[in-house]
């Protein structure tokens, strides 16, 4: 079947497509600060609310789990009723979930609070790529504004923990939900009066069989992984979910082959560099999403900053994001394509192995150097999103949005969860217990502090033996640089991989449709 965008971009003057890329990057940069922002909230959510261990976890995986869920189906219905309403819905949605917060007392209302924020982000994340896909007809141009939004992603992510530590520095733990509020209120205003509609003719009817499989199939992978990382075993729960997740993601896409209209296009992966720019785009999101889950962690255990503190210094890695991604199109130009985003990658890599230089002394100034590098690897990588855009005709944009959207959460929890655990084995592993047996500590709370270096500090205050301090500190800075090596060699084999699939004549500057 073949379809058509009912309204057509190119008919907007050049002045209001670069303030329609502004409007959509608003309400995507709020979304991107919710991505991080929680890192910075939760010990002050703890100490409040003290939500067992289970619901502490569902708090943080809420929000990713359901917006993984509702991807694809929230992707095929904005073709249908319209991207611009979808993008808008997600915004009001947003923001009332924001405002419940208000009234939360109890951890059961977070987590539906989270759930929540994922349906809007559900809505409004792939509605911002596929408008700028449809808003920019011409690639040359399309580059920079895919740029522009991956630098602001990148900055969303970067500047959680630090407006949610400015934030907690004046207010209770609400305020860093509370202040998306009055942001997503202006994105809709802004929205309304500037974006166009935009919608495919003639989509074909709409698979509701097939969005309840990738919605199931999608939270299962997810959940699986997560839980797997969570208890550190192969427990059957864990293994049954991530099965389960695997053959409800295989029947989605037989089901998808098969339909003459299906939720996702994807035949899209018979292209190369389509297959490509996926890849990076997971394997830059596994590589941010670790670095700053134990970098906020690391600043504020170990060294004691204060949450806001703790932003501040995460600040050069998010300037260095903006900086690449901004500069990244017109390095593209000069040296091509292929060589930006593997260079990128390569750039992530050394970012993360360096700090294995400094393993016997970690301070702040080599981990700003490996935020810095590692923020600009990630930030050249906005290449890779017009190389996907260059693949994918405009009535497939949807498609294309909803895949690059599932890489970067896909790529967030694993990230988190594979880096994450790998942490917690080299933390355990560092920590003597005949050492702090021998300093008065006994077996149950060696157990406890074994778990992370946040209890073996509350323990060592509560206990006296104050050896645990320090021996967890070194023991949680060693596996900061032990994980961010092992990352950094991942993202130097997604770069050997990416070097392959590309091209070395790809040009971004050109459509392939």
């Amino acid at each position: 079947m073949h379809e058509q965008i009912v309204m057509t971009p190119r008919n907007l003057s050049k002045a209001r497509r670069w303030v329609c890329l502004f409007a959509v990057l608003f309400g995507e940069f709020v979304v991107a600060i919710d991505m991080t922002v929680l890192n910075i909230a939760l010990p002050s959510l703890t100490a409040e609310l003290k939500p067992t261990s289970d619901q502490q976890l569902w708090i943080v995986d809420a929000y990713s789990l359901v917006l993984a869920g509702l991807l694809v189906a929230s992707s095929s219905l904005s073709d249908r009723w319209g991207r611009k309403r979808m993008l808008l819905s997600g915004f009001a949605v947003f923001g009332i979930a924001s405002a419940f917060i208000i009234g939360a007392q109890s951890p059961e209302a977070v987590i539906a609070i989270r759930a929540l924020l994922g349906v809007g982000g559900a809505m409004i994340m792939p509605a911002t790529i596929s408008m700028v896909r449809n808003i920019f007809s011409d690639a040359r141009e399309r580059a920079f504004a895919l740029a522009a939004w991956s630098s602001i992603s990148g900055l969303g992510m970067a500047a959680g923990p630090l407006i949610g530590g400015f934030l907690l520095e004046h207010f209770s733990w609400h305020a860093a939900f509370v202040v998306n509020i009055p942001l997503m209120a202006i994105g809709i205003v802004l929205g309304i009066i500037v974006l166009p509609e935009i919608r495919v003719k003639n989509p074909g009817s709409w698979d509701i069989a097939a969005a309840l499989i990738a919605l199931v199939g999608m939270v299962s992978l997810m959940w699986g992984i997560k839980h797997l990382a969570a208890v550190m075993a192969f427990d059957a729960l864990g293994l049954g979910a991530l099965c389960a997740g695997l053959a409800l993601m295989a029947l989605f896409v037989l089901r998808c082959l098969r339909s003459d209209a299906p939720l996702l296009d994807v035949s899209l992966f018979r292209s190369k560099p389509f297959t490509a720019g996926i890849i990076a785009a997971l394997g830059s999101m596994f590589a941010m999403a670790a670095l700053l889950f134990l970098l906020a962690q690391w600043l504020q255990l170990v060294h004691g900053y204060t949450p806001l503190e703790a932003g501040t210094r995460l600040v050069p890695m998010a300037v260095a994001s903006i900086f690449a991604g901004m500069v990244a199109p017109a390095i593209a130009l000069r040296i091509g394509a292929r060589r930006t985003i593997v260079g990128g990658l390569v750039i992530t890599a050394i970012g993360m192995m360096v700090l294995v230089a400094f393993r016997n002394d970690l301070t702040y100034p080599p981990i700003m150097v490996s935020g810095c590098l590692t923020g600009f690897g990630v930030g050249s990588l906005a290449i890779a999103s017009s190389v996907l855009q260059c693949e994918t005709p405009p009535e497939k944009a949807s498609s294309a949005a909803a895949f690059e959207e599932i890489s970067y959460d896909l790529g967030n929890v694993l990230g988190v969860a594979i880096l994450g655990s790998l942490a917690s084995v080299v933390y355990r592993v560092g920590l003597d217990p005949t050492a702090l047996a021998a300093s008065g500590l006994d077996a149950a709370s060696l157990t406890a502090a074994q778990e992370s270096f946040g209890a073996a500090a509350e323990i060592a205050a509560q206990t006296g033996v104050m050896e645990l301090i320090a021996e967890g500190a070194t023991a949680f800075s060693n596996s900061l640089v032990t994980t961010a090596f092992a990352g950094g060699v991942i993202v130097l084999a997604v770069a050997a991989l990416v070097w392959r699939l590309v091209p070395a004549n790809i040009d971004i500057t050109e459509d392939k449709h």
